[in-house]
């Protein structure tokens, strides 16, 4: 008899211990609480569309390649350093890296992975991996922002000030971008080898202004995946994925919170790298 009590007491600890996998709700102190409602900024392109989210929480900075690292195990950057954002990372490493963070945080996975079956709805000719990546409605875990989460965060949400640029209408204060992202500051043209020869590259996260919500780097250092398939009426459906801010070789103007970035799924881009969400 007292074996069995011994036993049935190990069964619920351990039923507990389960259950608390997908109830943990701790959230992180490097994400930010953005609190919903509609668009304040007119300077979106969800501005016009009678748009309203929902509470929820965003990383204060991009994903640096110490947390890429204490979570997968490797570092695919080109430009080396703990705190500088991880970069050269697919859509889906991001999105593995948002399951296996969200596992290591005793948090309930927010994708399904099926890696055997061929996405269906993907019609990029030059994407040669094509998971099939399903949503777990309700999961507590990390995930990518949608494309509105993303400029409603970078727009500052209901603080918003109606920047341009994410906390600013001056890039300088807050982006990362062709023309300062190297040993001396770029004038005229963007150019490719000046871009090369000036030495541009990633910097720590976290070293420009932050916007109106305490978040850093949305507009350049590197580009950010989003969720969704990119969509525009003049190029075909579900072909590449949202990507958005610019990045540290790119133009001023992809630094736009309002700028309709894209890039194929597969993509391994020296400014590409990612930001995480997670539902309130």
């Amino acid at each position: 008899m007292r074996k069995w009590l011994i036993f049935l007491l190990i069964a619920a600890v351990a039923g507990l211990s389960a259950c608390s996998t997908s109830g943990n709700t701790t959230v992180s102190d490097d994400l930010v609480l953005v609190e919903g409602g509609a668009f304040k900024t007119s300077k979106s392109s969800y501005s016009d569309k009678n748009v309203t989210l929902s509470d929820f929480y965003i990383g204060k900075y991009e994903v640096t390649q110490k947390q890429w690292m204490d979570v997968m195990g490797d570092n695919p950057s080109g430009f080396k350093g703990e705190e500088r954002p991880v970069e050269r990372v697919t859509w889906y490493d991001a999105i593995e890296y948002c399951n296996a963070r969200s596992i290591k945080e005793n948090l309930k996975p927010y994708y399904t992975i099926d890696k055997e079956t061929t996405d269906p709805d993907n019609k990029n000719e030059n994407d040669n991996i094509k998971w099939t990546v399903t949503i777990n409605e309700g999961a507590n875990g990390y995930r990518l922002p949608t494309g509105a989460e993303w400029e409603y965060a970078a727009s500052g949400g209901q603080k918003s000030q109606n920047f341009t640029y994410s906390g600013s209408n001056n890039p300088d204060e807050v982006a990362w971008y062709w023309m300062n992202a190297g040993e001396k500051p770029l004038t005229g043209d963007w150019n490719w080898p000046a871009i090369e020869n000036n030495r541009n590259q990633t910097k720590p996260v976290g070293q420009q202004k932050a916007n109106e919500l305490g978040i850093y780097d949305m507009s350049g250092n590197v580009r950010e995946w989003c969720w969704e398939w990119h969509s525009h009426p003049e190029t075909p459906e579900n072909t590449w994925r949202i990507s958005k801010g610019g990045g540290w070789v790119s133009s001023v103007n992809t630094a736009e919170i309002s700028y309709p970035g894209k890039f194929d799924a597969n993509g391994l881009g020296p400014d590409q790298g990612l930001r995480v969400v997670r539902s309130k």
